[in-house]
């Protein structure tokens, strides 16, 4: 990939990639709860801040497959609507 492309990715993908850093974020913060909670030995407070962290990081993964999920609709329509790509309209593609 050429230094301008890898550049332009990157523009792309921040925002998109935005929610996902943001529950990255929260799952650290919940790990390093989770620690501190383990060095008093408050065994509450272990099990609450494991359980919010699961939640942030099952937040994690469907913010991720959104993504996913969101280029492949946009890759789809682009390569049906480009004759020049395989599987374009001039190409017939099949479902």
């Amino acid at each position: 990939m050429t230094p301008r492309l890898v550049r332009l990715a990157g523009r792309v993908l921040r925002p998109v990639l935005l929610p996902v850093q943001f529950a990255l974020l929260l799952f650290t913060l919940r790990l390093g709860r989770l620690r501190a909670a383990r060095a008093r030995g408050d065994r509450g407070a272990i099990s609450i801040e494991l359980a919010l962290a699961i939640i942030a990081l099952v937040f994690v993964a469907g913010a991720v497959a959104t993504a996913l999920y969101l280029l492949k609709d946009k890759v789809v329509t682009k390569v049906e609507q480009d004759p020049n790509l395989p599987g374009g309209a001039a190409g017939g593609a099949t479902k």
